[in-house]
């Protein structure tokens, strides 16, 4: 009982450093990815929808975003979506498709990026302190005997601290990765 519960637990933190992982795709270094574009929300026929599924995005010359939209009637949508989306790029519209010039990171610009890296690593961190509280309760629940359920407890937290360090980990690469010029 006590392996299902702790398998449980892996799972679920697992699921959370991946969830981890694409947010901290979506936060910009110097060079142009097309991952950067993820939270890009396209208004298509009254329906938001993730860019990537409108248009084709390739990257060009490491600093030149090109996105194709598979429907050229909503170039002007795409346009719009990229400056709501806040990211701090400007779109080109030449007609046929939109071209966005990745400017080099400024200090000042890096230093807030790394911010917003470690604010989205505390929400992960939180995120598994909720599952081991969850799981903790399931342990509790299962109707072990008092060394047992000491024990399930303890394993939980040791599954917890490893995941919390891959955590640390990712932030660190993606904070030497945003403070590289």
């Amino acid at each position: 009982m006590l392996d299902l519960i702790l398998e449980e637990a892996r799972e679920r933190m697992e699921k959370s450093i991946q969830a981890f992982q694409h947010e901290l795709s979506t936060v910009r270094t110097g060079r142009a990815n097309p991952t950067m574009l993820d939270r890009v929300m396209v208004d298509y026929w009254g329906e938001k929808t993730p860019l990537n599924q409108t248009a084709g995005i390739s990257v060009v010359e490491g600093r030149q975003l090109v996105i194709k939209p598979y429907d050229k009637s909503i170039l002007k949508d795409i346009e719009h979506a990229i400056y709501e989306a806040n990211l701090g790029l400007t779109p080109q519209n030449d007609g046929e498709l939109i071209r966005i010039n990745v400017p080099a990171l400024t200090e000042e610009r890096r230093k807030e990026y790394v911010k917003l890296a470690k604010k989205f690593a505390e929400d992960a961190k939180i995120a598994l302190r909720n599952i081991r509280r969850s799981i903790n309760d399931d342990v509790e629940k299962a109707g072990l005997t008092e060394d047992e359920e000491k024990q399930g407890k303890e394993e939980v937290q040791k599954i917890t601290d490893e995941f919390v360090k891959k955590i640390d980990q990712l932030t660190k690469a993606k904070e030497n990765d945003l403070m590289t010029v």
